[in-house]
């Protein structure tokens, strides 16, 4: 049976984004030569509530591809993969196209 995380309030589950540790002809990376921490929203929390019991939606969806802190987040492993759970504050961005 394959379990389903659901984050709570304002947390959102995201799956890092592994840089190649090499390139096509065959060079082998370092590890630093990729600047952007980056991964791919797979669940949002429902986001949380101001103190007048206001929502506060999370500012991303499913499916959004995010910059990352280099450190933070909950590691979470569901299955043979692994997540990360972060805030949504402590996301700094989105990456488009």
């Amino acid at each position: 049976m394959a379990k389903r995380l659901v984050p709570l309030l304002n947390r959102v589950l995201v799956e890092k984004i592994v840089p190649p540790s090499k390139t096509t002809a065959g060079i082998l990376l370092p590890e630093k030569s990729s600047q952007l921490k980056s991964g791919k929203v797979v669940a949002v929390g429902q986001g949380a509530r101001d103190a007048h019991g206001n929502a506060i939606p999370v500012s991303v969806k499913e499916g959004d591809t995010v910059l990352l802190p280099e450190y933070g987040g909950t590691q979470v492993k569901l299955g043979e993969k692994e997540y990360h759970l972060y805030r949504d504050d402590d996301i700094l961005g989105t990456l488009h196209d």
